[in-house]
């Protein structure tokens, strides 16, 4: 049986919007864990990604400074800032130098995320252009966390997955039909506490 995690955190960059449509339109409105997401984006271009990934019952925001993180929830990196998760799972966002030319970057937030869930996040790198996100899969990797990549010939771009795999070889290598299929095996929420 799939172990479930508490925090899915997704990176992607060119090419990655249109795998995430697939992915996220796939999973239940009743889907657990706390989903966190940085795609890169123009700082100064309109934030679409909230209206474009509103679907299904799923909520989607995007993510605040000091806002808890609620299961069941999909957050988006909000544009040129960075987006960390702190110890006490509250988000943090910062306007630190870029990272691998990014803010948002996407090592900012699996490695804080790494920290902060241990063993109870699972990291996605989907298509991207540069190597964001690799040192942060491994970060999660070396916490214990499941690591998973967008199978290079099912990329746009390949630069980031192939980046990705090098840092963190142990990964899953998953196209858009089946990343779907692992988020929910690792997104079922076990039984209630309250009963129900």
């Amino acid at each position: 049986m799939s172990r479930s995690v508490d925090l899915v955190v997704i990176g992607g960059s060119a090419g990655a919007i249109e795998v995430l449509h697939q992915v996220l339109g796939r999973l239940p409105a009743t889907f657990g864990p706390a989903t966190a997401i940085v795609i890169h984006v123009p700082a100064d271009g309109p934030n679409l990604l909230t209206e474009i990934f509103t679907t299904h019952g799923i909520k989607v925001k995007l993510a605040e400074d000091k806002e808890p993180i609620v299961g069941g929830t999909i957050y988006f990196a909000t544009p040129d800032y960075h987006l960390l998760i702190e110890k006490g799972h509250t988000f943090a966002l910062s306007l630190d130098e870029r990272v691998h030319y990014s803010r948002p970057a996407i090592d900012v937030l699996f490695e804080s995320a790494a920290e902060a869930y241990g063993d109870r996040v699972l990291g996605v790198i989907l298509s991207g252009a540069n190597a964001d996100g690799a040192s942060g899969l491994r970060a999660i990797a070396a916490a214990g966390g499941i690591t998973a990549v967008q199978a290079l010939e099912t990329a746009e771009m390949i630069a980031m997955p192939a980046a990705a795999l090098e840092a963190a070889p142990t990964s899953i290598e998953v196209d858009a039909a089946r990343l779907a299929d692992l988020l929910r095996a690792h997104g079922q929420v076990a039984e209630k506490e309250d009963g129900r």
